[in-house]
């Protein structure tokens, strides 16, 4: 039976809150595709990606080892060095929630566990070879390796389906586009919630509370499968409205060729124990099935600021993560100053929020961008079908197609000649 300290209790709710904010700021990832389409309306997809989220929770523990395990040195961690990396991470969920922007929650948690442990202990404490194998080269190859798969599935899908389109073929496409969406969400539990699952393990072996080496308590594995779960029920309707609507325009097979693709690189990673990020492979499928309808459009400015996010998850919450040990090193008081900060920060984004709220209402509307060089360029060397060509080019590129009288058709026209009345 587990000995729990007040410190031990703080830091597994505060890692508990992080899987919250994991699971509404990640739905995102099984079901925007599915609601973009229509496939699903958008409670019913949330539940749906909760209740899934929970079963894939119990499936597999090699992630939660990588976290506990293989990141960092378990021996001389103080749980205070753990909240310190939790504080770090709900944060930068936080605030990239604010701005809808679906960058990493596994990067968050392991940039603050990086930051802290090295404030802490120094870089030695810090597995690197873990951290290159298992982390940075999966953050790399996953969203192209999902992006071409997709991109190659898409294809292949139109190129059999180009000459047998009907409301059958559409509606077989979102059954099996709602069947992903489902793998997906496993995939996301699995993968996920294993590393609240790993932090928690990580936390009470630091507090002396199991032994080394041990795997997750079975009440660890329930907590974090329930609060994953309800978070992703919560919905992160800001992030959802970015990767279905904002990033690229999807049709239902497009979302069934990337939501597949995507599953099945979470569920592959996750058997053998990567810390992926299923933001940045569901990302890159979704990219891949965008270009991979001839004349799809990929809102590269959109793409760009994901990226940019994703870039600076890693240090960013290092940073916040190393300068909350700094202060919780100082004692007590240091730890429960760290502990309002959190607690007013998180209050303090939550009201600047409500200044727009989105919902599951508005959740489909998204904001329309130019095409960009790149999709102009992929456009000119990659022709649609001679069948489908004024039609798809009207779609991809409206204001391309609508030519030169579109602003003069706002301008009014000029007055008639008195002398012709005449």
């Amino acid at each position: 039976m587990e000995s729990f300290s007040l410190i031990l209790a703080i830091v597994v709710v505060t890692a508990l809150a992080f899987d919250f904010t994991n699971g509404f700021h990640d739905t995102a990832n099984a079901m925007a595709t599915t609601i973009s389409t229509g496939a699903l309306k958008p409670k019913i997809a949330v539940a749906m990606s909760a209740a899934l989220n929970l079963v894939g929770a119990f499936l597999s523990v090699e992630v939660a080892n990588t976290i506990s395990k293989g990141l960092v040195d378990e021996t001389g961690i103080r749980p205070e060095v753990i909240f310190a990396a939790l504080v770090g991470a709900i944060l930068w969920n936080l605030l990239t929630w604010l701005v809808g922007l679906p960058s990493s929650s596994s990067h968050a948690l392991m940039g603050g566990l990086i930051g802290a442990t090295v404030a802490s202990a120094g870089f030695g404490a810090v597995h690197a070879d873990a951290l290159v194998t298992k982390v940075l080269l999966p953050a790399v190859a996953a969203p192209i390796v999902a992006g071409l798969a997709a991109m190659l599935a898409t294809r292949f899908s139109y190129g059999i389906g180009d000459k047998a389109e009907s409301e059958a073929t559409r509606k077989g496409y979102r059954a099996g586009q709602i069947a992903s969406a489902g793998l997906v969400s496993l995939a996301h539990g699995t993968n996920d919630a294993q590393k609240t699952m790993g932090i928690i393990t990580l936390a009470l072996i630091a507090g002396g509370a199991i032994a080394p080496g041990s795997n997750p308590p079975t009440w660890v594995i329930l907590s974090a499968g329930l609060a994953i779960a309800l978070g992703t029920y919560i919905g992160g309707w800001r992030i959802i409205r970015t990767m279905g609507k904002g990033l690229t325009d999807l049709e239902p097979r497009q979302g069934f060729a990337a939501q597949t693709s995507a599953a099945t690189a979470i569920l592959a990673s996750a058997h053998l124990g990567f810390s992926l990020s299923t933001t940045h492979v569901v990302s890159g499928s979704v990219m891949g099935a965008g270009l991979g309808r001839k004349g799809g459009v990929v809102r590269w400015s959109t793409a760009t600021r994901m990226v940019v996010a994703w870039v600076l998850t890693l240090p960013a919450a290092a940073l916040v993560g190393a300068g909350a040990e700094s202060v919780t090193d100082l004692g007590d008081w240091g730890t429960a100053l760290v502990a309002v900060f959190l607690v007013a920060a998180s209050a303090a984004i939550w009201k600047i929020s409500r200044r727009e709220v989105v919902d599951h209402t508005d959740v489909v509307t998204g904001t329309e961008e130019p095409a960009g060089v790149v999709t102009t360029a992929i456009a000119a060397v990659i022709p649609p079908p001679t069948a489908a060509v004024a039609e798809q080019s009207a779609l991809a590129f409206p204001q391309q197609a609508a030519g030169p009288a579109q602003p003069a058709a706002s301008v009014p026209a000029p007055a008639t000649p008195p002398a012709a009345t005449v």
